[in-house]
């Protein structure tokens, strides 16, 4: 039986372990806080036999609402009252019974001041996504751990490359230079599975950071860190699955607590079956009760202790760690109900949070299901301000991969023109590509010019923008069927010997510089215009390859264009009259180069531009 974290963090201090008798191997959440507006708290407790002793406490706010025993006498479940003005402090748990005593030193921690009230991830940021065992390596001593089979393998597409949060720590700067203001690692809790552990989506532990990245104290001091660099930090979390060398898969809580326990029962991927008035039941419990794969066991989320336990855990991580948000794995993978519990237990905890949920369809009302202030047919209802927008972001990727040289944008703009289907349009996360997608470079067949053109799209969008480390290098990946190996590649500097500091702007290819001066200046144009952030947008019909848009408030205009086409061309301004009526011209806030809009809108070949309008006369 593993044992609880050596030390905990509060506030910079080191907490020593907590007192516990040999009786008790693991306390879930290890501590909590006073005044959360949830008003209990369910500590499950693991130990041998433990169901056969009955707890009992002693602390003025506290009280034991209700125990919880299960077939499993190894487990057991105890609900806390906690009064709305119990103090932060210390207390033991004592259990007795059948000739033994356990104890069990519980805290309360002190929330830090606004915590509640913390300001989530919005469409004035810009996020930056990272694998962190391919981003940088802090601390080479962790790149292997004892006990931990999967261990550095450099040499394959497949093994862990040792980056680390010390590494992220330390290419803040560099972050924050770009322009962006969110950072999004994929998750960094505890994979110990025998081999492919580095992607993160299977937690043995869902409590522990992975050693290999560092510690839980490492985590809290990244987003301390990241907090004075202007960077907010964004937890990646799974809800559908853990891994198969979970330490519960050992000895299961209870019978009911994976989906086919006793069988492999893959999903078949059946995203609308949750969804379709015509579905069938089979379908839809398969979609969300079937396993990706047989190392990822799927969570039985309509056992109310399973339910409660990822509720819990992911606030645990919120509170602990100063996060400005989570995205949400495998979204409607999970169990419906659920998923309704899950966001309004985080959104009624933290009301300016942000939760993006990662819903990997090209339809917009399948996406649009999940949004909070959706009314749907059949009365669902979560509380999700976000979702990751892959029908934009996919209409998108294909358009600018097209080799007939058609209308490519109409995909893009009728796609764009359902967002009354959403209740917030402008939450969505747009992404020109990700962890699990080809590069965007290599998708558009490293054609520069329309690499910009995706870019540009991304960051002026009516959307929170989502960009993927090592697109401004032009990283290059297999196209096609999918090939993650080359998905996710090693950022160049962040290893000692690197030939090429991608950090430092060294051993880069012109291009290359071209490309990263490029977004350096389009994300931190951006994080200065709220005109983008919260303006309105009219676009007109994409016309001869062409595709013009407007971003605007009641102090500015910007007019965005792609000329899709090789050669240069002329579109009357009269048919922008709406939003150009007095309009002599504009800048380009990339170039700088001013554009005269009196009569037409000239676009060098392959353009994008992004146009500061001058005041109307």
């Amino acid at each position: 039986m593993r044992q609880l974290l050596a030390s905990l963090v509060l506030g910079g201090a080191s907490l020593a372990v907590h007192a516990q008798t040999s009786d008790i191997a693991r306390m879930e959440p290890p501590f909590w806080w006073a005044g959360m507006q949830h008003a209990q708290v369910q500590l499950m407790v693991y130990g041998d036999k433990i169901a056969d002793l009955d707890p009992s406490l002693a602390y003025p706010g506290v009280r034991i609402a209700s125990v919880t025993r299960t077939p499993n006498r190894n487990y057991l479940f105890i609900d806390l009252a906690l009064d709305p003005k119990v103090k932060p402090g210390s207390f033991d748990i004592a259990f007795k019974g059948a000739g033994r005593t356990a104890s069990y030193t519980y805290r309360l921690l002190e929330r830090e001041a606004g915590s509640a009230e913390r300001q989530g991830f919005s469409s004035k940021d810009a996020i930056y996504q990272i694998m962190p065992d391919r981003f940088a390596n802090g601390a080479p001593s962790n790149d292997s751990v004892d006990g931990m089979p999967d261990r550095l393998d450099r040499k394959g597409g497949l093994g862990r490359h040792g980056g680390d949060i010390k590494g992220i720590i330390d290419r803040l700067d560099y972050v924050a230079g770009l322009g962006f203001t969110q950072l999004w690692p994929t998750p960094l809790v505890e994979n110990n599975m025998p081999g492919y552990s580095y992607h993160g989506y299977a937690a043995t532990d869902l409590y522990k950071i992975d050693p290999r990245y560092g510690s839980n104290e490492d985590f809290k001091r990244l987003s301390q860190e990241a907090k004075k660099h202007g960077i907010g930090i964004i937890q990646d979390v799974v809800l559908s699955h853990i891994g198969s060398q979970h330490w519960w898969m050992k000895d299961l809580p209870a019978p009911d607590w994976i989906n086919y326990t006793d069988k492999f029962v893959p999903t078949q991927h059946y995203h609308t079956a949750v969804q379709d008035p015509y579905g069938s039941k089979e379908d839809a419990d398969n979609f969300t009760r079937g396993w990706f794969v047989k190392s990822m066991p799927d969570m039985n989320q309509s056992n109310p202790l399973v339910a409660n336990y990822l509720i819990q855990n992911n606030i645990w991580w919120i509170e602990y760690a100063g996060l400005s948000g989570l995205r949400i794995d495998t979204f409607g993978y999970s169990d419906k109900a659920f998923l309704g519990e899950y966001t309004k237990r985080l959104m009624a905890e933290y009301p300016n949070l942000n939760l993006v949920g990662e819903e990997w369809s090209t339809k917009v009302p399948v996406v649009a299901y999940w949004q909070r202030g959706k009314q749907n047919f059949d009365g669902f209802q979560a509380y999700t301000p976000s979702l990751m927008d892959f029908p934009v972001a996919e209409a998108m990727r294909k358009a600018l991969a097209d080799k007939k040289g058609g209308n490519v944008f109409t995909d893009v703009y009728e796609t764009l023109s359902l967002d009354y289907l959403y209740p917030e349009p402008g939450n969505l996360v747009l992404f020109a590509d990700n962890h699990d997608m080809s590069r965007i470079y290599s998708e558009v067949g490293e054609d520069f010019d329309k690499y910009r053109m995706a870019m540009i799209f991304m960051m002026t969008a009516p959307r929170i923008p989502q960009f993927y480390t090592g697109d401004e290098i032009l990283m290059t990946s297999a196209v096609g069927e999918r090939n993650d190996a080359t998905y996710r590649t090693p950022f160049p500097g962040g290893w000692a010997g690197d030939k090429v500091d991608a950090f430092a702007g060294v051993g880069l290819t012109t291009k290359q510089r071209t490309a990263q001066d490029f977004v350096r200046k389009l994300a931190n144009w951006r994080k200065g215009q709220p005109v983008i952030h919260h303006g309105k947008m009219m676009h007109y019909g994409p016309q001869d390859n062409t595709w013009v848009y407007f971003r605007y408030n009641d102090e500015k205009k910007v007019l965005v264009a792609f000329n899709n086409n090789a050669k240069e061309m002329s579109l009357d301004v009269d048919r922008f009259r709406e939003m150009l009526s007095g309009v002599a011209g504009g800048t380009d806030a990339l170039t700088g180069k001013t554009y005269d809009l009196r009569e037409k809108l000239v676009l060098a070949p392959r353009a994008a531009i992004v146009l500061e309008l001058d005041a109307p006369r």
